[in-house]
């Protein structure tokens, strides 16, 4: 299964979560825009600070939803590539497995 299809997967599974405990999730997501919208640091470090903390705990849906929001965010390959060098230095051999789909989902997102 492609990347992409992953991601689309995710959001449907997330869809009917939404439906079947709609006060969890509201809460989950006004607590993520709370996060994301105040503070001093930028939309693109969040999410590169996402995308470490994803890979140290091996969510690879968290990985692949947080790699497409860096893209959106501006972030670059190589800017990935030192977040995914401290990830997988905090985190060691299971990090560098979980790094190894981070590099491949953008590549993928990348190539259209």
């Amino acid at each position: 299964m492609s990347y992409k299809a992953k991601i689309d997967e995710m959001r449907s599974e997330l869809r009917v979560m939404n439906k079947a405990i709609p006060d969890a999730t509201k809460g989950f997501g006004a607590l993520s825009k709370a996060v994301h919208d105040g503070g001093v640091l930028d939309a693109k470090t969040k999410e590169f600070i996402a995308v470490g903390m994803a890979i140290v705990q091996r969510c690879e849906p968290c990985i692949l939803l947080h790699v497409e929001a860096l893209m959106k965010a501006g972030a670059t390959r190589e800017e990935l590539g030192d977040v995914l060098s401290m990830a997988i230095q905090m985190s060691g051999g299971p990090g560098l497995m979980y790094a190894g789909h981070a590099l491949a989902c953008w590549d993928e997102l990348a190539a259209g």
